[in-house]
């Protein structure tokens, strides 16, 4: 079958979200055909460059998000009537505020949750609205960015029953608002959903919710392509976060809007596979169908960590290790207090950071944590001729000390992560494979992965960290067999192998339920009700006769079944 895979700041990008995950689905895949329509956050991501793509990939599309020129479209009377209606409709559903706070998710209060059914329709209504005057007018930027759309969406903040912060938003309030939805929005402009791009594909598989999921819920509303969902990390929740500092009034109408298009994403996909229950409970708050839920772990390569799980471990049995990004969520000042506490009790205990800094962010909160390291840890020297040095240790992978990611697993005998903010725990899988005995905070999904083979204490408690990690530093016979069960069950759960045959079985099962229809015309324009046969949706490449297809953009020429487009492509992609 031929699968549109939608992306947002990832594959198939060198940086980006989830590039790896993708490309090893893409790769496990060989039997189906993938279109790859993939949208950037920033220039630097594009100026990177992408990964290299196999044979099965046949073509890639892209857009940026991260600036958007204007289109030149002048909207008519009658156009920029219909645009006002839209739009007015959509800035009224996100004024309305009668949705719930989804505190019980993640503590996050004061956003709006499951809509009324009322609700989502009318927000349906608009969004599609809006689509099909994009489609029709080739483009919607401009308008989007006009004067009119702030007039529209300071009357409906103004509106009676409007909410209360809503109604108090000032004019640079709203442009920030109207900024926001314009770049949001931008996938409604793009020429993707004609019927030799996503309208010829027999499934959309979007690898994140929010805007990546939009050009997947337009090829359902224009060409009935069914839409599946993968969320690995929350992207509603990433929206809330994001916007905590902001003023109220946007906090609130982006919220509004963020819950009502993951609302309806959710409603119209055929199937969503969250990648843990974290995230499973947050969909399910949003409005998603239980019976629509599958939840699918990604994927990851064991066999880079064999030689380590497989070995005996001849680890330094005083040492601790930490990996990750180094950046204020994975909250290494807890982790370098509650050390102060251990060495307490173990003076011969070592910790090795090993990670590089996210950003500038990171930049500076790994100062910070070199600075309380040296206050905390003065250099330590034998005797008074010889040179001291620090318990702690600061490494990036790649240095003399961590090589690679599985030389720095096994460099310590007991692997700690100290998150506050956490989805799900890539470098416990890491370390599970390396077959090390493990002490988490419980966040994120941490629970649901480790399943009761490490220890797991309260974040932002260096006092319980701390006496967990004492407990298995003095324990080598309970590290051991923890180690054991969490290497055995990282590799049932967590490997490359199962995730593909996961969504290799939920291709086939959306596709059988929910299979495309195209008319097909023969030479004399008569329709062939039987061209698309049965094995059209096995997997496999199958060849047939030239046929007519004909759909809302009229004719093309296609070959085999399913039928397959072979009108020129824009230069905006590539074609494999």
């Amino acid at each position: 079958m031929r699968i549109g895979l939608l992306t947002e700041g990832g594959y198939p990008y060198v940086s980006g979200d989830a590039r790896l995950w993708c490309d090893r689905l893409v790769r496990g895949l060989g039997q189906h055909e993938f279109d790859i329509y993939a949208l950037s956050r920033s220039e630097r991501q594009e100026d990177e460059g992408w990964l290299e793509l196999p044979p099965q990939v046949n073509r890639v599309r892209t857009a940026p998000l991260w600036t958007a020129e204007d289109d030149g479209v002048a909207l008519g009377r009658r156009a920029r009537r219909r645009f006002a209606e839209n739009f007015e409709e959509l800035a009224a559903v996100l004024c309305a505020g009668d949705g719930q706070a989804p505190e019980a998710a993640d503590g996050v209060q004061g956003e709006p949750g499951e809509p009324s059914a009322e609700v989502a329709d009318r927000f349906a209504n608009a969004l599609y609205g809006l689509a099909e005057l994009a489609r029709d007018e080739g483009g919607l930027v401009a308008a989007l960015r006009s004067e009119s759309a702030v007039r529209a969406l300071e009357r409906a903040c103004r509106a009676p029953g409007a909410l209360r912060t809503a109604r108090e938003a000032r004019v640079p309030e709203l442009l920030s608002v109207a900024a926001h939805l314009e770049r949001a929005l931008r996938p409604l402009s793009l020429d993707w959903y004609e019927d030799d791009a996503l309208g010829s594909v027999d499934l959309c598989h979007a690898t994140a919710g929010g805007t990546a999921a939009l050009p997947g819920l337009l090829a359902r509303h224009f060409a009935g392509v069914p839409l599946l969902v993968t969320e690995y990390g929350v992207q509603l929740r990433t929206h809330y976060l994001a916007s905590a500092d902001a003023p109220p009034a946007v906090r609130a109408l982006l919220a509004a809007f963020h819950g009502r298009l993951a609302g309806e994403i959710y409603r119209q996909a055929a199937l969503i596979t969250p990648g843990n229950s974290h995230t499973r409970r947050w969909q399910e708050h949003c409005g998603a169908d239980r019976t629509k839920l599958r939840t699918v772990y990604p994927g990851m390569e064991a066999s880079r960590f064999a030689e380590v799980g497989e070995a005996p471990d001849g680890a330094d049995p005083d040492t601790l290790v930490w990996v990750g990004r180094i950046e204020p969520a994975k909250d290494l000042i807890s982790l370098l207090h509650a050390f102060a506490e251990i060495r307490k009790e173990e003076p011969k205990a070592r910790l090795r950071i090993v990670g590089a800094p996210s950003g500038i962010e990171g930049e500076a909160y790994l100062g910070h944590c070199w600075a309380l390291a040296a206050q905390l840890f003065p250099d330590e020297a034998e005797g008074v001729h010889a040179v001291g040095d620090n318990p702690v240790s600061f490494e990036e992978i790649g240095g003399p000390e961590a090589p690679t990611l599985a030389e720095a697993y096994a460099a310590g005998t007991l692997i700690v992560l100290s998150s506050v903010v956490e989805g799900f725990p890539l470098s416990l899988v890491e370390a599970m494979f390396c077959g090390r005995a493990t002490v988490s905070t419980d966040v994120g999904a941490v629970v649901e992965v480790i399943g009761g083979t490490g220890l797991v204490v309260p974040p932002r408690n260096p006092r319980a960290l701390a006496e967990a990690c004492v407990s298995l530093l003095r324990d080598p016979a309970r590290r051991e067999r923890l180690g054991a069960a969490a290497r055995a069950r990282a590799l049932e759960l967590f490997t490359v192998e199962q995730n593909i045959e996961a969504f290799h079985s939920i291709y086939l099962e959306i596709v059988s339920h929910a299979p495309v229809r195209r008319v097909v015309l023969d030479e004399a324009g008569e329709p062939l009700p039987f061209a698309a046969p049965a094995e059209a949706h096995v997997p496999g490449r199958w060849t047939g006769p030239m046929a007519r297809v004909v759909a809302r953009g009229g004719p093309t020429w296609a070959t085999g079944a399913p039928v397959r487009a072979t009108t020129p492509l824009p230069t905006t992609e590539a074609a494999r």
